[in-house]
């Protein structure tokens, strides 16, 4: 009987190396496709101290975030917590230190906390927008899914053209608020809507992300929702995710000739080429990124991702794509968003300039155009509002 064979130092060598890969690879796969419960609170809070007028102020390092323009959104306390954060009153460049405007607290004691995640979600709540609404419920798969919906106010003229909102991975539809009173002020009624795996409308039956795949059938409910209730034309609000999904509601709906526009945020149009990107920026090597994806669109990979059905990313892609697209589009993109790389949405446009505008933003981070400049924000999407057919 032979004795069995060792392998050789280079062998082992080699088969150490690949399993390491296809661990690589297999987290990067189920980290894009499960939802995360939390995040971690990466924004060490310096101070929290009330200024010499009386209003609250904060103080935290200086990051090309933290030291942006506009309105943004700080949750603390392991989500428990949430706080409105207003203009940059001062910067101390010795200490790395800015100090901004607390123009609000919804929830939570902000003297009490340490650290907080910097958010776009300018609005925790409908009631912030000072605007009427009502809580809604759309049938979905599974169940009911809760909706906001604002009518116009009864003044105005009223459209019968509806605008739905859908935010974006691992958010809540407060994040969407922040379109809903460009469209409130044109008289048009407001759809904000929650989706599979989003932790308020109820989960997939795998509760896996498949990054518009199948989340966009909730915005296909929405759609008939507003269709049952009087709507003749929609326009599709999509924020990061949210745009993928109204691109592919748009392509497929049973109502697609309703759908006369899209405003996407900072939108996901090839998450091929945008998951890789995330990956180099984390220090993934690009092939194990890509094996990665090779797992999500194989059915020999969902074992590994748990998803019920593999992901078609080529029928996600919108600029391979860009042919198929028939609905006119506005595009906001911040030129320095490392998420959604705005190459993707520049070349989109340039290869369908008839139906895609696409308007860009110097801020840093992703989705927020709108904190940033939120009046350059808002008459973009009203002069493409305007320009879309009338009632």
């Amino acid at each position: 009987m032979e004795p069995p064979k060792v392998l050789g130092p280079l062998a082992l060598s080699a088969v150490c190396a690949s399993s390491i890969a296809f661990l690589g690879a297999a987290y990067f796969a189920r980290r894009v496709v499960v939802p995360s419960a939390t995040r971690r609170e990466d924004l060490s809070i310096r101070q929290v101290f009330s200024g010499e007028d009386g209003s609250l102020r904060i103080e935290l390092p200086a990051t090309p975030l933290t030291r942006a323009p506009g309105r943004y959104s700080l949750w603390f306390g392991n989500g428990k917590g949430h706080a409105c954060i207003g203009a940059v009153i001062a910067e101390d460049t010795s200490g790395g230190t800015v100090t901004r405007l607390v123009e609000r607290v919804d929830f939570g004691d902000l003297h009490a906390a340490v650290a907080g995640i910097w958010s776009g979600y300018a609005y925790s709540k409908p009631e912030q927008l000072g605007l009427p609404f009502e809580d809604v419920q759309i049938q979905v798969d599974g169940g009911m899914a809760p909706a906001w919906k604002f009518a116009p106010r009864a003044a105005g003229p009223v459209s019968s053209t509806w605008a739905i909102h859908a935010h974006g991975m691992g958010g809540k539809r407060a994040g969407a608020l922040r379109g809903v009173p460009v469209a409130n002020r044109l008289g048009i009624t407001s759809l904000v809507v929650s989706f599979r795996n989003d932790g308020e409308a109820p989960p997939s039956n795998d509760y896996r992300y498949s990054l518009g795949q199948n989340e966009w059938l909730d915005v296909e409910a929405a759609i008939r929702y507003a269709v049952d209730h009087g709507a003749e034309r929609l326009v599709l609000f999509g924020w990061s995710l949210g745009g993928s999904m109204a691109l592919r509601a748009a392509n497929l709906s049973a109502h697609s000739d309703r759908i006369i526009g899209l405003v996407l945020v900072a939108p996901v149009l090839d998450w091929a080429e945008t998951l890789t990107s995330n990956g180099s920026a984390s220090g993934l090597p690009e092939a194990i990124a890509r094996a990665g994806l090779s797992m999500l669109g194989s059915n020999v990979g969902r074992w590994v991702t748990g998803l019920k059905q593999s992901i078609d990313l080529s029928a996600l892609d919108w600029v391979t794509r860009a042919g198929d697209l028939r609905t006119s589009t506005l595009i906001l993109h911040g030129i320095d968003d490392k998420s959604t790389p705005v190459a993707v949405s520049e070349r989109l446009a340039e290869l369908r300039p008839d139906l895609v505008q696409l308007v860009r933003f110097d801020v840093p981070g992703h989705s927020l155009e709108w904190n940033a400049d939120t009046e350059k924000w808002e008459s973009s999407v009203t002069r493409f509002l305007k320009s879309l057919p009338a009632d």
